[in-house]
């Protein structure tokens, strides 16, 4: 217990953004960033359980934190942090259109937003047993391979039907020009 306390300890004292702002805080009210962040843990935390509009806060956390790493990813030379952050977008897109379908059911469940909230957490910790990397190595990955053909031709097919239709509206859009001399 008191390695993983030395961890977030550790981790609350890095140099970002985050830990700058607890460490004004902690000048201005003398309450150690431990504590400071314990205390917004437990106010996130029992807000998803109880808290009107936990959907939303429950969102903003699996996009807010993953969308600023993708765009250091995107900037940054190395390939890695590139597809571990595409694979947790893979793994949240499947995620997302499996609870657009469950989501009149699944809302009803005690603890639902909390739960959803730990599922995401554990898709993008920073961790070899990173939740997104075993769903996408055991579920989705092999899904794909096994079907990748069929999906080609469908998007292929998709693809020049939408060109077609994009030519004909544009051909159709078009005003004939009448010159009058």
């Amino acid at each position: 217990m008191s390695q993983l306390k030395e961890r977030f300890v550790t981790f609350l004292h890095e140099k970002n953004f985050v830990t700058d702002q607890l460490a004004t805080v902690e000048q201005k009210t003398g309450v150690k960033r431990e504590y400071i962040a314990l205390g917004v843990l437990g106010f996130v935390g029992l807000y998803l359980l109880f808290g009107y509009g936990a959907s939303l806060l429950c969102n903003l956390i699996g996009f807010a934190y993953p969308a600023y790493f993708s765009i250091k990813a995107i900037e940054s030379s190395v390939k890695e942090d590139d597809t571990q952050w595409l694979t947790y977008w893979v793994v949240y897109g499947l995620f997302s259109i499996v609870e657009a379908f469950s989501d009149i059911f699944l809302f009803w469940f005690p603890f639902y937003y909390i739960g959803k909230c730990f599922f995401l957490l554990w898709c993008m910790a920073p961790v070899t047993w990173n939740g997104s990397e075993i769903i996408y190595r055991r579920v989705i990955r092999p899904f794909f391979l096994k079907h990748q053909a069929t999906m080609d031709s469908v998007v292929s097919d998709l693809s020049a039907k939408a060109k077609n239709i994009t030519q004909n509206v544009t051909k159709e859009g078009e005003i004939p020009t009448v010159y009058i001399c």
